[in-house]
């Protein structure tokens, strides 16, 4: 595993950058070789702002890549703490090419002794909604993100006749998602 460890308005010490190291290196026996691992540390500068010791991870794997963000007030606290959401993440990584290495074995007349389901491994769909899609132009469905107070909005697009997604970035902006 290559792990990259920098810094936003923080020099970054060789003791955290090793504790860093300690920390991640638990990751790289769950991961394939050659894993690349981008630690960034940074220390928010608004005094309001009690958890302002800032830890984002980015892992490119073979598959996905998985990023992860943690604030503490503590900077050896937040690398824990993201430590843990990765591990968390990585876990579920596995466990969903698990699945899908079992469903194609089972395709091609091979049964797993064990065959799980996500349920029960205490992930389930738990509600289920349905709605019609209304044309509307992305201004529109920012109005109406705003109205429910979601963190998201799906609607069909005026212009393309495609299926969007408007969602509430962490700048306070907004994005737009649309099918290539």
């Amino acid at each position: 595993m290559r792990l990259h460890v920098k810094g936003k308005n923080v020099e970054v010490s060789h003791a955290i950058q090793d504790y860093a190291e300690r920390k991640l290196g638990k990751l790289s026996s769950q991961l394939a070789e050659p894993t690349h691992v981008e630690l960034e540390l940074a220390v928010e500068r608004n005094p309001s702002i009690a958890d302002n010791h800032v830890a984002e991870a980015t892992i490119w794997t073979k598959g996905p890549v998985l990023r992860a963000r943690e604030a503490s007030g503590d900077m050896k606290a937040s690398i824990d703490l993201l430590v843990d959401k990765l591990e968390r993440q990585v876990k579920r990584y596995r466990q969903k090419r698990r699945h899908e290495h079992e469903r194609h074995e089972r395709w091609n007349g091979h049964v797993p002794a064990e065959a799980t389901s996500p349920a029960q491994e205490g992930m389930m769909i738990v509600k289920t909604k349905q709605f019609v899609l209304n044309g509307m132009s992305p201004e529109e469905a920012v109005e109406q993100l705003e109205l429910i107070g979601h963190d998201f909005f799906v609607f069909r697009n005026d212009e393309s006749g495609e299926i969007n997604v408007v969602y509430r970035r962490r700048d306070g902006n907004y994005g737009v998602i649309e099918p290539a």
